[in-house]
């Protein structure tokens, strides 16, 4: 019997939680930022790559027997259904084993899978390795999100997760230069330049994996399954870091929890938790993913397909704009972030759904009247993602927090996957059949979809949201394994 085992089944007593939260900012959060919340970089470079470079994969000296709506619908749909499956598979696997040991081995996932991406043959070489890369990334969402927010104190908490999941834009914006470059036939072969994109991913991602190595495991999570005594030496150790970076003792903690510790919790547990008692909860989940998942999964993969149809944009010229708007999503989480721990998560989450669906249902009559080129659409579409990124961040941070602790990566694995199935999948290939006609009517009824879904998730964010800015994990969502004398 291992020592993990032997250890459950006892309660005890901890004020680590409270020791987490009244850490001030410091290097070591810094580390765990730059640890895990490059993952998303890597994200948005690969949704970007293959957004931009689908007008030249569909060409006939690419290597590659594929059309452009196989890529922006089949191929998308498969990366979004392996995200889908890979968040359920490994967020069951995180709740069970740890985020540590599954954000490690997820980011190898991806690592082998974007690499055999690129050295793709055919078609079904091609959508089987997307297929596979989603696979890594799905995992990821469930372990990044669960340590970030267990790692990181209450006060920061909103802003940070917002920023790390808006970092997806930075990868975005890197993406769309980098096909800039990848699709100039004056620099590089067609059929050699895409691939270099997809390799450059893999590179990326094994210097985060060597950086990632020094982020310790959740002490919330060692807590709960039987290993106190690991948990309290790493909290220990990261004070000692940062009374020796401010020169002062850190401040008393307030408040102590009282737990009894347990190795894992059954699947029908965790049903009668997410639906039973907190069913609202649920349903707020359910809206903020399908609406963001909807607009973002069509959108980014079919906005280059919008320029190259109906404004006759080059195909290699489509990486500026959609640098453009990829600015324009990162500076929204980046800007507005702070808000969602000031204003708070109700106002703030309801108020950028509402706002970006209304913009866009603006961006959509004006695109029917044929007033817009493909800078002014492309300025319409910055607006919209301002706020549209800082709320899509938030329905990450929203589903990690609003759940027990027991189910927190199960919780974001559900809501991510079935939000994005409904959305995510639905989205691309919806998005792809109606844009290809190149009747402008169908594409305003594609742009109409998204703001509705986004409105309606808003209105949803307006009653059911809740207000856990600057309040401790366990305070929002009382932990299945603490006592009924324990203080949450």
């Amino acid at each position: 019997m291992s020592t993990a085992q032997a250890a459950t089944g006892r309660t005890i007593t901890t004020d680590i939680p409270a020791r987490l939260d009244r850490l001030p900012w410091s290097r070591w959060h810094w580390t765990v930022v730059i640890g895990l919340g490059t993952v998303w970089i890597l994200d948005g470079l690969e949704v970007t790559v293959v957004g931009n470079i689908a007008g030249r994969l569909s060409e006939p000296d690419s290597g590659l027997a594929i059309s452009s709506a196989q890529i922006t619908g089949t191929a998308a749909a498969l990366y979004v259904a392996g995200a889908c499956a890979g968040a359920l598979f490994w967020g069951r696997l995180t709740d069970r084993f740890g985020r540590k040991k599954l954000f490690m081995i997820t980011l190898v996932v991806y690592l082998a899978a974007t690499a055999l991406t690129a050295v793709s043959f055919a078609p079904w070489w091609f959508f089987l390795f997307r297929f596979l890369t989603g696979f890594g990334i799905g995992g990821e969402y469930a372990a990044i999100n669960s340590a970030i927010d267990e790692l990181i104190p209450a006060e920061h908490r909103g802003r940070v997760d917002l920023i790390i999941n808006g970092s997806f834009w930075l990868g975005a914006v890197g993406g769309s230069l980098l096909s800039i470059l990848a699709l100039n036939t004056d620099l590089l072969p067609a059929d050699i330049g895409w691939r270099l994109t997809f390799a450059l991913g893999a590179v990326l991602a094994l210097v985060i994996l060597l950086v990632r190595r020094h982020v310790p495991e959740s002490p919330r999570w060692l807590l709960i399954h039987g290993r106190e005594q690991e948990a309290e030496e790493i909290v220990s150790d990261i004070e000692r870091k940062i009374e020796a970076e401010n020169g002062e003792p850190l401040t008393e903690p307030q408040g102590r929890l009282e737990i009894h510790q347990r190795t894992s919790i059954t699947f029908r547990e965790i049903a009668r938790t997410i639906f039973g008692q907190y069913r609202k909860r649920a349903v707020l989940g359910f809206s903020l993913f399908i609406g963001q998942a909807f607009l973002y999964n069509a959108i980014t993969f079919g906005f280059g397909a919008i320029l190259t149809r109906f404004f006759d944009v080059p195909t290699d010229h489509t990486g500026y704009y959609f640098a453009v708007i990829a600015i324009g999503n990162f500076c929204g989480p980046l800007l507005l972030g702070k808000l969602f721990d000031t204003v708070g998560r109700r106002i703030m989450i309801s108020t950028t759904y509402l706002l970006s669906g209304l913009l866009l249902f603006g961006t959509a009559w004006l695109f029917g009247r044929g007033t817009l080129d493909a800078t002014t659409l492309t300025a319409c579409w910055c607006a919209v993602l301002f706020f549209a990124s800082a709320g899509a961040s938030s329905a990450y941070l929203t589903v990690s927090e609003i759940f027990p602790m027991e189910t927190r990566a199960m919780a974001i694995a559900f809501f991510y996957a079935l939000g994005t199935a409904a959305g995510g999948i639905s989205g691309p290939l919806l998005f792809a059949d109606l844009t290809s006609t190149g009747n402008v009517s169908d594409t305003v009824l594609a742009f109409q979809i998204g703001a509705a879904l986004m409105c309606a998730a808003g209105l949803v964010a307006a009653f059911l949201a809740v207000n856990a800015e600057r309040r401790s994990l366990e305070d929002i969502a009382r932990p299945l394994t603490a006592t009924a004398a324990g203080k949450a």
